[in-house]
């Protein structure tokens, strides 16, 4: 059975790539909009794009966050993030950057986004800060894989993630499965 997961990534500059990784056929993921579907979504207020993230993410097992060039700096997949480990789910990132986009182009490598939160070791309560507080959390980064396809062409990054998604999906989840909710 395939895994339900939601897709965090950053609109604008990677949903072409997304898209690729959506269609390996590997995972059910959540629909992608369309751009005339994200301005609508897009446009609303704050509390209704919160609403539409937390209902599509109830669904699913598993976040995976495609790491384009700036997807850390993205308001929504920070917000994803802190969500997904509240919820309970498994969190993987993957770096897409050099999936060739539309325009056959890739992109620089982006920071990983893991590494801008920490987790309280004894509470279980996720924070938006880079360096631990105090002994008692560690960087989320340390926790979630940020799995990096090192390969130069399109093709080969392509198909390195449809070989290796499933098994960083279940990995990512029973490594959540290790922290209470």
């Amino acid at each position: 059975m395939k895994r339900q997961v939601f897709f965090s990534f950053h609109y604008s500059e990677d949903v072409w790539r997304v898209g690729q990784v959506r269609n390996m056929g590997i995972v059910e993921s959540q629909r992608l909009f369309s751009d005339n579907g994200w301005e609508k979504v897009r446009l609303k207020s704050e509390s209704a794009i919160k609403a539409w993230i937390d209902s599509e993410m109830k669904m699913r097992s598993c976040v995976v966050v495609l790491i384009g060039n700036k997807t850390a700096s993205r308001k929504w997949v920070q917000y994803e993030i802190e969500q997904a480990w509240k919820l309970g789910k498994g969190i993987v990132g993957i770096y897409i950057h050099n999936l060739a986009n539309s325009n056959g182009e890739q992109a620089s490598k982006g920071h990983n986004p893991f590494d801008d939160f920490c987790i309280d070791k004894t509470f279980n309560y996720i924070a938006h800060h880079s360096l631990p507080a105090d002994a008692n959390e560690i960087q989320l980064s340390s926790i979630c894989t940020a799995y990096n396809p090192d390969w130069l062409t399109s093709e080969y990054v392509y198909n390195d993630i449809k070989k290796n998604i499933e098994r960083l999906i279940e990995n990512a989840i029973l490594t959540r499965n290790r922290y209470p909710k």
